[in-house]
């Protein structure tokens, strides 16, 4: 798939170099902050899968049924 798409060496899952100053420099806390991030991401698709679900039972837009209007 060339270079666009290959991982580099020094890669580490969910180590992006983002916020630097919010990453724990401890390897408990941040294995700790992982799984934190994980559950928050489960629970996010399961709360757009509970909208997609609504709408498709009762017919109703995702934004309708939170009152907002288009």
């Amino acid at each position: 798939m060339g270079p666009l798409f290959s991982l580099r060496e020094n890669y580490y899952p969910g180590d992006i170099g983002f916020g630097s100053g919010f990453k724990p420099t401890d390897a408990k806390d941040f294995a700790n902050l992982q799984t934190k991030e994980l559950q928050n991401g489960r629970l996010a698709m399961l709360a757009a899968a509970g909208m997609c679900a609504q709408e498709q039972i009762n017919g109703v837009g995702i934004l309708e049924n939170l009152g907002i209007s288009l």
